[in-house]
């Protein structure tokens, strides 16, 4: 016999318009409530995966020195509204700021919702805000980010092969002198895109010269005071840099032209996200483009095919990254 409204309002001595509201996600029931009322849905089979329409794209900040200051992300939850409405699924919005006093239980309440498939978009997440996730009770799948415990499905960018390739081909055009410029908030992709960039250089020179590598701020205008703060000091320059994003790359760039440096016969540069306004840039910015509609889409179809399928194992889905040549690095051997 089907279970109804009513037969979750006796067992918890709820009335149904609250059964209904909680069920529905509207204002007015309290967390405590909508959890009890949840719990017992689940456990009576008024609630089941297959009764699932909704994917909820939850947007984890930490800091927001990354998410804040980027048209990237826009771009990306462009992608997944519009893979959600192709599949006729609502798409729900949703910010966790870890700065809340409350955060934990926001947390709670997101993962254990078995009436929704959950996004979480995990650009700012470190190893130890990952554990409070793991109890997820509802189809989850994390963007930008991945576990190293395999803990959950997962989406992202190939950040080591793609700063590799970037590396070696400032290497092909005769740079030798390669600086890195490092965002100080170490991100897993920026972690990521180091190994990629050490790996390029050992394999192409044997040596890294730790005067080349400059920690940078992760906004473009703190990007952009942090170089010019460095420039002032007059350190030993390198003839190309590779970037942890554009927003650096760009910040750094217009520091460099400021204090004198012509971009790309004083110093070449390197992005990485291929954001917007790179190709309009002066000089417009060589980097590597994030096929960011497709990275959102595919991590819809990848958490609907979780669902779908009934999938139990864990998967790591790496998408690759397009090189944009442009004219922001100088051929050397020319």
């Amino acid at each position: 016999m089907k279970v109804s409204i009513k037969d979750i309002s006796k067992k918890t001595g709820f009335s149904p318009a609250t059964i209904s509201n909680a069920l529905n996600h509207k204002r007015g029931v309290s967390e405590e409530t909508a959890a009890e009322v949840f719990r017992v849905a689940r456990e009576m089979g008024y609630i089941s995966e297959s009764k699932i329409r909704r994917v909820k794209l939850v947007i984890f900040k930490r800091n927001g020195l990354i998410i804040d200051d980027t048209p990237f992300f826009s771009l990306m939850i462009d992608g997944i509204e519009k893979e959600c409405r192709s599949a006729g699924m609502e798409m729900v919005l949703c910010y966790l700021n870890m700065q809340d006093e409350n955060y934990e239980e926001q947390v709670e309440w997101i993962i254990h919702d078995n009436s929704t498939a959950v996004i979480l978009l995990g650009t700012e997440l470190m190893e130890e805000d990952v554990e409070l996730y793991k109890s997820a009770t509802c189809p989850f799948l994390m963007l930008d980010y991945w576990a190293w415990d395999m803990s959950f499905n997962g989406v992202l960018i190939n950040n080591a092969d793609s700063a590799r390739v970037a590396v070696e081909y400032l290497l092909k055009k005769g740079h030798r002198k390669i600086g890195y410029l490092k965002g100080k908030y170490r991100i897993k992709a920026f972690r990521s895109r180091e190994v990629g960039y050490k790996t390029a250089m050992k394999k192409g020179s044997g040596q890294i010269n730790m005067e080349y590598v400059v920690e940078l701020s992760t906004t473009m205008n703190g990007a952009y005071k942090d170089m010019k703060l460095y420039l002032e000091k007059k350190p030993q320059m390198p003839t190309a840099f590779f970037a942890d994003n554009d927003m650096i790359a760009l910040g750094a760039m217009k520091a460099l032209q400021e204090m004198g440096y012509e971009i790309p016969k004083d110093i070449s540069i390197i992005g990485f996200d291929d954001l917007p306004f790179s190709e309009i840039s002066n000089p417009p910015l060589t980097t590597l483009r994030v096929p960011k509609q497709e990275m959102g889409r595919l991590a819809v179809k990848k958490l609907l095919e979780a669902i779908e399928e009934n999938v139990k194992i864990k998967t790591k889905t790496q998408v690759c990254t397009m090189f944009v040549e442009r004219e922001s690095v100088r051929d050397l051997l020319k």
